[in-house]
């Protein structure tokens, strides 16, 4: 898996885009290598997925990677998905998230709102409460998951 990240990565950017997350399930018949990925500006559109998809299937067959029948799927992780490397988290600062506390801060356990920074040791998250503007900074330790979220 790890050849494939780095094969795979190179590609993705020059196709502005980076990797999200790598499965190789060989539960499925044939096999499925399923790409997930993410534009550097915007939405992954079916465009990015299909352009994409031909250059690393151009790839892996030029390397002959796997010597049996299989499947690749390039895809959008959707619009909602959990965080959960710091790069993940790092790439995520100005979107709209959901994080979920472990144990209650300020008397909130759940929180919806732009994240506005992120470290090794926190993150800060911008909401509205009763039309008031408000920041919550929830230590790492204290982050049982975090999201990206929709605004409805």
């Amino acid at each position: 898996m790890d050849d494939l990240k780095q094969w795979i990565e190179p590609i993705l950017a020059e196709n502005g885009c980076r990797l999200y997350a790598l499965e190789w399930l060989t539960n499925e018949k044939p096999p499925l290598l399923r790409i997930s990925i993410e534009k550097l500006k915007g939405p992954v559109d079916l465009d990015t997925c299909a352009i994409c998809s031909d250059a690393i299937g151009t790839m892996l067959d030029e390397k002959d990677w796997y010597q049996a029948e299989y499947n690749l799927e390039v895809c959008s992780p959707g619009a909602e998905h959990e965080l959960t490397t710091d790069e993940q988290i790092q790439a995520a600062i100005g979107s709209y998230v959901y994080a979920k506390l472990k144990d209650p801060k300020q008397g909130v356990d759940h929180v919806l709102g732009d994240l506005v920074s992120a470290d090794t040791d926190s993150i800060v998250i911008a909401y509205n409460v009763k039309g008031r503007k408000k920041k919550i900074e929830i230590e790492r330790s204290n982050l049982a998951m975090i999201m990206t979220a929709v605004k409805v």
